[in-house]
């Protein structure tokens, strides 16, 4: 005799598996790992140092204020 299986049962968990399956290809995808997470903060911080330097005005001061 065949089991008895619950069709809502049978829903969710192939519903499951299919989300698990998109967000293992996604992580895959879109994933990056801490060091190169790390290493593109400390890029972002330098080049925002070098361009702090070469201003010509100060951000603190107006224009008008002399």
């Amino acid at each position: 005799m065949a089991e008895i299986v619950s069709l809502n049962q049978y829903r969710k968990s192939r519903r499951r598996e299919k989300a698990a399956a998109q967000a293992s290809q996604n992580r895959v995808r879109h994933g990056r790992t801490k060091l190169e997470r790390q290493r593109d903060a400390a890029d972002r911080d330098s080049q925002a140092k070098s361009q702090d330097g070469k201003r010509l005005e100060h951000p603190e001061r107006s224009p008008g204020e002399d």
